[in-house]
């Protein structure tokens, strides 16, 4: 039920995205209005922030340019802001407040639900299992995504996070599933123009768009629309996931734009600020977006998230990637030092890692002696490292046989591992892992037991024959 109010004489200022009236009706916190002019026939979208005794606060979620107090109406809903969700979401691209930007008609809504949905209760969870191959190795091998876990990806200033997060959509899968049962939602947040314009064409180029639902947020929408942005791409997501049993992929970039927003937008509502300027409430703000991922008991479909944030200074304790640390259960860390070595991905293996990891790999998932075989990969790579700070000391000269044999490896490691053209499946990944582990001794294979040397080493070794020269 709408209830119209003239705000005749109630509206008092317009600051910034901030639209303040008198309270002179019930609403509630949270709320969805329009605001219109009596000259502009568009209504503008917004939702009510602030209430006290006196005061209506409304942060409206579009631009507030060409507004003015004369002639100025606010229409309340009676409800939370909604997205209509319905089967026709895959293929479809969304601004931030999920209207079409496609040139497509509005998604045949079977149901709106409110955007601010809760997280999952913890009594209907899951334990996240099983395995989503992204294509990178760096991720695939050592720091497996698994199924409804919520995996971040640390990044920098300059670096490719952007490309990654289009390649791990474009080839992101399930092994072994049937057609239909993986879907991505892609959310961009605070996105210049042509960035957007690039994950869109390259989505649409490859295929991918397909299974894919876009939620487009650009640089120059308003700060209170790029909060909404994950929620109502969340929405979205497990609708796919738990109404239509898919298990769908949320790649999130970048929430270091979101949470500049949250900053800008407590600042406007005069709220004392914490740690660097951003509001004390940050950590549990942004708990609201990342639980909602997961696996519930009783559906087969699931929610796995992929969060990207750029690191302000490269600091990896700055309150964004720290409170993100605390909520999420492991960390992807792209490497400056790997880039400016031409390697790509440029993903930092050792300060890494997955925290579900061997809940969705080994036997029954991907491969018996997968998980092994990564513990020895990131053993004999920080061997290596710890070489190599020692052979800057002393010189390759003063090294032993087997130090040398340790800095071939991280080079192989970094070259031929790490680094890679295009996608690439778990089987090569790990072909490649175990040839590198070839070159050095047996003995040093610690984390690999005698079976698996016998069956992966010495096997290999044998059927080698030495070339004609």
């Amino acid at each position: 039920m709408w209830a119209e109010l003239s705000v005749h004489n109630t509206a008092t200022r317009i600051d910034g995205p901030l639209l303040f009236l008198r309270r002179n009706i019930e609403v509630g916190l949270g709320e969805a209005v329009e605001v219109l002019l009596d000259d502009d026939p568009k209504p503008r979208v917004g939702r009510v922030t602030g209430l006290d005794e006196q005061t209506i606060i409304i942060e409206v979620l579009e631009s507030t340019q060409g507004l003015s107090l004369a002639g100025l109406r606010v229409r309340f809903r009676g409800q939370p802001q909604r997205f209509g969700v319905g089967p026709g979401l895959l293929g479809r691209v969304f601004n931030g407040m999920g209207q079409p930007t496609d040139g497509g008609p509005p998604v045949a809504a079977v149901e709106w639900r409110r955007i601010d949905a809760r997280a999952m209760n913890p009594a209907r969870r899951a334990l996240p299992r099983d395995f989503i191959e992204t294509g990178i190795s760096a991720i695939d091998l050592t720091n497996s995504l698994i199924r409804g876990q919520k995996l971040p990806i640390f990044s920098s200033g300059g670096l490719p996070h952007d490309r990654l997060a289009i390649e791990i959509a474009r080839h992101a899968r399930l092994r072994d599933a049937a057609a239909g049962e993986f879907a991505i939602v892609f959310v961009g947040i605070g996105l210049p123009f042509d960035a957007a314009e690039n994950f869109r064409r390259a989505m649409e180029d490859s295929g991918a768009l397909g299974h894919t639902a876009m939620f487009l947020n650009l640089a120059s929408d308003s700060s209170p629309q790029r909060l909404l942005t994950p929620r109502v791409a969340l929405t979205a997501a497990e609708y796919l996931a738990f109404d239509e049993g898919r298990h769908v992929l949320v790649i999130m970039t970048d929430m270091t734009n979101y949470c500049e927003a949250l900053r800008e937008v407590s600042a406007s509502h005069g709220e004392i600020p914490s740690r660097k300027g951003y509001p004390g409430y940050m950590y549990s703000d942004l708990a609201t977006i990342y639980e909602r991922a997961g696996s519930a008991q009783g559906s087969r479909g699931t929610v796995t998230q992929l969060p990207i944030l750029t690191m302000p200074a490269d600091d990896i304790s700055h309150p964004i990637p720290d409170l993100t640390g605390y909520i999420t259960e492991g960390q992807i860390v792209l490497d400056h030092a790997l880039d400016h070595r031409g390697i790509y991905p440029p993903i930092n293996v050792l300060p890494s890692l997955s925290r579900l990891f061997d809940q969705g790999t080994g036997e029954g998932f991907t491969e018996a002696d997968h998980p092994a075989l990564a513990h020895q990969l990131f053993a004999s790579y920080a061997r290596s490292t710890r070489v190599r700070v020692l052979a800057s000391v002393v010189g390759q000269d003063g090294l032993t046989e087997v130090d040398r044999n340790h800095l071939a490896f991280a080079e192989g490691f970094e070259q031929e591992l790490v680094a890679q053209n295009g996608p690439r499946q778990l089987d090569e990944s790990m072909a490649i892992a175990w040839r590198l582990l070839r070159t050095l001794p047996a003995h040093e294979l610690t984390r690999l037991s005698d079976a698996q040397i016998a069956r992966h080493i010495d096997a290999a070794a044998e059927t080698q024959t030495p070339q004609d020269g």
